[in-house]
């Protein structure tokens, strides 16, 4: 009695990882095939060589600002 219990028991749990296992596959496969047609049909636009330029202005800024803080901090 106790032995066919344990049996049921395992062919359910065997179901149930089963059937979340298949889940996870089939989720993984949407989430790739959604990636792939979002940047076949909607690629990130390129920055251009002006929007890098900027953005190196902006990190000195960044820097010097944090530097300040710093020296700020330790003097007072």
């Amino acid at each position: 009695m106790e032995a066919n219990l344990i049996m049921e028991g395992v062919k359910f749990m065997i179901l149930g990882m089963g059937t979340v296992f298949v889940f996870l596959i089939v989720l993984i496969a949407c989430m790739n095939m959604m990636s792939t047609i979002i940047n076949r049909y909607f690629p990130e636009p390129q920055p251009s060589a002006d929007a890098q330029a900027q953005g190196s202005q902006d990190k000195k800024k960044i820097v010097a600002a944090i530097t300040a803080a710093i020296k700020y901090h330790r003097q007072g």
